[in-house]
């Protein structure tokens, strides 16, 4: 199966240490090394390290890399300072989520600005061409680095501590959803302190020749504080459980980011992009269903597509569900009508042909604490 997946640098380490390999967007990925619930609790308590250098990373130079952006994404990138990274979204001309991302404003050690998309593995080729599509003449320069690049995501109330020792920048020192260039284990690389789990931490793109050497020295001082190599089963539950939306779940081109709860990602004032018309149309809309979070009593867990209903009445469906390792009960996030998205409401979801009982709360359904 593996010789006609793209494999990452680090697909290797992952066959020879006990890593379960699936499809995963056309990649070799790692589900799980031991156990889902061993590598999330690591990472909650400890710190975890994923290979995510099957996310796409795209760069933009020229003298029209922010003008270019700032009428591609949802979110403004005018004026954005350096050093910043935001959430924001590619939308197609009807408002529909093309892809979620995230755009950094960097600059190089010799001084120039540029820009970074970071994009989900399964749309990394839409929204290349969707970028070249919409050029239109511009000047920039759009290279795609994915692939002779590695990305390693460190999280958890410890991860801070690990990668300190091994880069020429003190990660603590960098604000949260801010980057800079800095030398990892000797090569020129690049760390944010962003993340996917709801925990503290950071995420480092090295060329991919700097890949293995990086990893196994953060795999080993995590190890000696009771860390873990994490898959991708674990990566899951840690973002269900922080409310994060996944592509291909709780977004998708016929779901806008406003009906997803993210319109903090959407800036309409003075400004066009794609679907920008369409969204701005759409914020008076109360016929849209929205997303929401549910937890249900019990051990049974609501799976993607189950319905949710309102007495008889099916009012929505899963998107993702899980039985959540840190609050010991089944979580799940859904689309249902507005009018029964208020936190607090009763529901129930049919599970294989039962009715659970179900109560909306207040997404995330984990904070951390510090």
């Amino acid at each position: 199966m593996t010789s006609t997946l793209a494999q990452t640098p680090l697909h290797g380490w992952h066959a020879s240490h006990g890593g379960r390999l699936v499809d995963f967007a056309g990649w070799s990925m790692p589900v799980q090394y031991s156990s889902i619930v061993v590598e999330h609790n690591a990472t909650r308590t400890a710190a975890g390290l994923f290979d995510v250098s099957h996310m796409g990373r795209i760069r933009f130079e020229g003298p029209a890399a922010e003008a270019f952006l700032e009428r591609i994404v949802t979110r403004r990138v005018a004026g954005m300072p350096a050093g910043q990274i935001r959430y924001a979204l590619v939308t197609n001309d009807t408002g529909g989520v093309l892809d979620d991302v995230l755009v950094y404003h960097l600059t190089h050690s010799r001084g120039a600005s540029y820009y970074q998309l970071v994009v989900n593995a399964s749309n990394r080729e839409k929204i290349v061409r969707w970028l070249h599509d919409h050029r239109d003449g511009a000047e920039v320069e759009i290279h795609d680095a994915t692939l002779e690049t590695a990305m390693i995501a460190v999280q958890g109330p410890r991860a801070l501590e690990i990668v300190r020792p091994l880069t020429s920048l003190d990660p603590e020192s960098l604000a949260y959803y801010h980057g800079a260039e800095c030398e990892l284990v000797g090569a020129s690389g690049l760390i944010s302190r962003t993340g996917y789990t709801g925990e503290d931490g950071c995420e480092l793109i090295v060329p991919a020749e700097a890949a293995l050497t990086l990893w196994e020295a953060l795999y080993q001082a995590a190890q000696a504080i009771g860390g873990s190599a994490v898959g991708l089963g674990a990566r899951d539950t840690l973002r269900l459980e922080a409310g994060m939306p996944l592509y291909g779940h709780e977004l998708s081109e016929e779901i806008d980011p406003l009906q997803a709860g993210l319109s903090f990602a959407v800036n309409l004032k003075d400004r066009t992009f794609p679907g920008s018309e369409a969204l701005a149309k759409r914020k008076a809309d109360t016929s849209a269903s929205v997303r929401i979070g549910l937890t249900l009593e019990g051990k049974r867990v609501p799976r993607e597509g189950y319905p949710v209903l309102a007495g008889e009445q099916q009012i929505g469906r899963v998107t993702s569900g899980t039985f959540s390792p840190t609050l010991n009960r089944p979580i799940a996030m859904a689309y249902v009508s507005r009018q029964h998205a208020a936190t607090g409401s009763e529901l129930t979801v049919d599970i294989r042909g039962s009715r659970e009982s179900a109560r909306v709360v207040e997404l995330p359904f984990y904070k951390r604490t510090t």
